[in-house]
């Protein structure tokens, strides 16, 4: 299948390669299926493109890559949305972006948006945003070495 990306061009995306989303993601419920992109030099960051609409792309990161711990519960619903049966299946990142040049100093920088990580269950493929309505996980901050 070709994807015409505003950020890669011509990409080739094979069957294999499709994330579904059942749900879409909040606010892009008409994109269900997906590509992982690895961008050239950016080892911690994947980019998520649609290729449903190849307009909408994110860049993702994996909490562990940016010195996080990062624990929370799918409820029983969601995990059945994905066919999630093993937490061992389960790979969590989460969106980031960078803050506007005009930016103030305490929002400068890379930000990540903790509170609506994305769960793919790596075996069946399929994927969802967890939008976390109230603080009920726990992250710890590891300074990096």
């Amino acid at each position: 299948m070709k994807v015409e990306s505003p950020v890669f061009g011509a990409l080739d995306v094979s069957a294999d390669k499709i994330l579904e989303f059942p749900a879409g993601l909040p606010g892009f419920e008409d994109c269900k299926r997906f590509t992982l992109v690895h961008e050239e030099g950016a080892k911690s960051i994947l980019m998520l493109q649609s290729v449903d609409d190849p307009q909408i792309v994110f860049s993702l990161a994996g909490a562990d890559t940016l010195g996080v711990n990062y624990e929370f519960s799918l409820t029983d619903d969601e995990a059945a949305l994905i066919d999630l049966g093993s937490a061992e299946d389960a790979a969590v990142a989460v969106i980031v972006h960078k803050a506007p040049p005009e930016a103030s100093p305490a929002t400068a920088g890379l930000q990540a948006n903790f509170m609506a990580p994305i769960v793919i269950n790596t075996q069946s493929r399929k994927g969802l945003q967890k939008v976390i309505s109230k603080l009920g996980c726990d992250v710890t901050l590891r300074a990096r070495e």
